[in-house]
């Protein structure tokens, strides 16, 4: 399935998804790196790894539904089948949500429906919670919302401040992502009354969760 990532800063993710895209027999071909921003360094990796890359500035449009145009034409020219965002510090419109619906996934640094929006290792810190993780799912309308593909846990640990925090659960988001992208490109993840049904899953709800390793025992 041709797929595109949006971008907006250094793509660690956007990295992740196209190296495992280089596996034999992975269903997903990555063939447009796109950013809203002319310096995001993850445009000089998609380069150097051959893939297309665009970039379409909010600045050079004149209003959000010219800057969207702008977006799906290069889609479009790409022949893209299925967008991922990675790191896509832009909040898409309904119409442009709705056009690319279970077509378009995003992954977020927390185990949603918690902590929504920004500065997620903060608020979950201040929440006291003992599970950290990130969340890959379909895009909906409203932000962070729409049907849960996979999850991955991280423990939060005695000492931890965001940085370290953010450091764990990013490395569990390149695990998450890349396997997302192959259920969904593979048609094995499909949408039912806007809940995700794995196929060959079952009834085992572990197969959409990367569970944390054993805590250190005390």
């Amino acid at each position: 399935m041709k797929t595109a990532i949006l971008i907006s800063g250094r793509g660690s993710n956007m990295r992740a998804l196209v190296e495992a895209a280089k596996a034999p027999g992975f269903p997903a071909e990555i063939v447009l790196v796109l950013a809203n921003r002319a310096d995001a360094a993850g445009l000089e990796f998609a380069r150097e790894a051959g893939l297309a890359t665009a970039v379409v500035p909010r600045r050079d449009h004149e209003d959000d539904a010219s800057f969207e145009a702008a977006i799906q034409a290069e889609l479009e020219k790409a022949g893209t089948e299925l967008v991922c965002l990675a790191g896509f510090m832009r909040i898409l419109s309904a119409s442009f949500v709705e056009t690319w619906r279970d077509r378009l996934i995003n992954i977020h640094p927390s185990l949603l429906p918690a902590f929504r929006g920004l500065r997620t290792h903060e608020r979950a810190l201040a929440a006291g919670v003992r599970l950290a993780g990130a969340t890959v799912h379909y895009v909906r309308a409203e932000m962070d919302d729409g049907p849960v593909i996979i999850q991955g846990a991280v423990p939060v640990l005695a000492g931890d401040d965001a940085k370290t925090l953010a450091q764990r659960v990013l490395a569990m988001e390149h695990r998450i992502y890349p396997q997302a992208l192959a259920w969904v490109a593979g048609r094995k993840a499909r949408v039912v009354g806007e809940k995700v049904i794995l196929e060959g899953a079952g009834e085992d709800k572990n197969a959409f969760l990367i569970n944390p390793p054993s805590l250190p025992k005390s």
